[in-house]
């Protein structure tokens, strides 16, 4: 299926069923995708290159120079306000080499020209185990991090991480913000070189339920595809049964969401 790539390190304001009105953020290249995940569902495609060859990232005054003149062209031209500024784009942006000192640079940029808009990074946590990392995550008002699943076996099927990572290593970085963050799940559904992937079934959705109960997280968005993805076969999961898990988890005492 078609999936695309982002072309520029400032994108937008795109509309985001979670975030509202979005200005975006891609510290990564945009011919490629660099990740250290390989997720059946991402909209950026599939991630073919090792993570650990030298990139021709955007340099840190690169971002900051034009994000700085896109938000004036913004409050010039009487835009409205973006109601985040989001670091997405074609990877994970915490492999970017100058990704701390990008944080408060965007801190910066924000507190001069949009008060109220909020910063969200959206991550999937495998080098959250670097202090460094941890506090600039710490700093931003939306620290979205991914879990999905519950078991390693569905981990190496649905997020398939691209070095010796496991599960339970992204579960000890996510409880090590103290709750001081959000966690993003997608639920997927398909049958995919003959095996069935699904982890809305309770085989998943129970130890999914006890890791975030250690990581205690300030909410859980729940929701499921909702454009093209790299992987044929992959259908998205109802908002019947989405409701049902985010249901699971207030019951459990979690704040929970459906998007």
């Amino acid at each position: 299926m078609s999936t695309f790539l982002f072309d520029r390190i400032i994108f937008g304001p795109v509309s985001s069923r979670r975030f509202g009105r979005s200005l975006g953020i891609n510290l990564l290249p945009t011919t490629h995708k660099v990740c250290t995940f390989n997720c059946i569902y991402c909209e950026c495609g599939l991630t073919f290159d090792e993570i650990d060859k030298n990139r021709e990232w955007p340099t840190r005054d690169e971002v900051k120079n034009k994000l700085k003149l896109r938000l004036e062209n913004i409050l010039r031209n009487n835009e409205p306000l973006p109601d985040n500024i989001t670091f997405a784009g074609n990877g994970e942006p915490t492999l970017h080499p100058a990704f701390v000192g990008i944080i408060d640079d965007v801190l910066e940029l924000r507190n001069q020209y949009c008060p109220r808009t909020r910063i969200t990074v959206l991550s999937n946590a495998t080098i959250a185990d670097n202090p460094l990392i941890r506090e600039a995550l710490m700093k931003v008002d939306n620290n979205v991090l991914k879990l999905d699943v519950g078991t390693e076996e569905l981990f190496r099927m649905i997020n398939r991480p691209l070095k010796a990572i496991k599960l339970e290593d992204i579960i000890r970085n996510l409880i090590q913000f103290k709750g001081q963050l959000i966690i993003q799940s997608m639920f997927v559904r398909g049958y995919i070189n003959g095996h069935i992937i699904d982890n809305t079934v309770a085989a998943e959705t129970t130890p999914w339920l006890e890791a975030l109960l250690r990581i205690k997280p300030k909410e859980v968005m729940v929701y499921s595809i909702a454009r093209d993805t790299p992987v044929d076969g992959l259908k998205p999961v109802p908002h019947t049964q989405l409701y049902r898990i985010a249901n699971m988890l207030r019951m459990a005492g979690l704040q929970a969401e459906v998007y």
